[in-house]
């Protein structure tokens, strides 16, 4: 073989497991071996916590740190929205941050005037993020190829 048919072979094999990786990273969930997809899931619930405590618990609750949660959050549900089944991505991305805020939140916090208020501003918090989880999900599952939908044979909202 020549050196150029074996280096376009090489790139050829190369692209070719690139984009079969591609593939297996944007691919429903529930279509992967369950180890796979349980590993997913908890490295996203990870990957959300981690996100909290570096933005929110670590720099003092700063407005460019709870920005920078946010934009995270969003991606994260943006990705287990296109993933995942609809329940998953506010399980996965909603949830550990407002457990671990209301977990790690000390009594007495100085950000307060008034510890009454606590459970009332967890409680908006909570649902701000949920509710943006939410969005963000729908939109990612707007993009995910039709024939992957999970309710075959119903229209679904994007027209497939």
């Amino acid at each position: 073989m020549t050196e150029k048919r074996l280096t376009e072979k090489v790139l050829t094999e190369r692209a070719l497991t690139e984009r079969a990786l591609t593939e297996r990273a944007l691919s429903a969930l529930r279509t992967r071996p369950w180890p796979e997809r349980w590993l997913t899931r908890a490295l996203g619930a990870a990957l959300a916590s981690t996100a909290y405590f570096v933005c929110v618990a670590w720099t003092g609750a700063s407005v460019t740190g709870a920005l920078f949660l946010a934009a995270l959050l969003l991606l994260l549900a943006t990705y287990f929205g296109h993933r995942d089944d609809p329940v998953w991505p506010v399980l996965l991305v909603a949830v550990p941050p407002a457990g671990l805020m209301y977990a790690t939140h000390p009594p007495g916090y100085t950000n307060w005037p008034d510890e009454t208020e606590w459970p009332q501003q967890w409680a908006f918090a909570t649902f701000v993020i949920g509710a943006g989880v939410l969005v963000a999900s729908a939109v990612g599952r707007h993009f995910r190829p039709c024939e992957e939908d999970s309710m075959e044979g119903v229209l679904s909202a994007h027209g497939c």
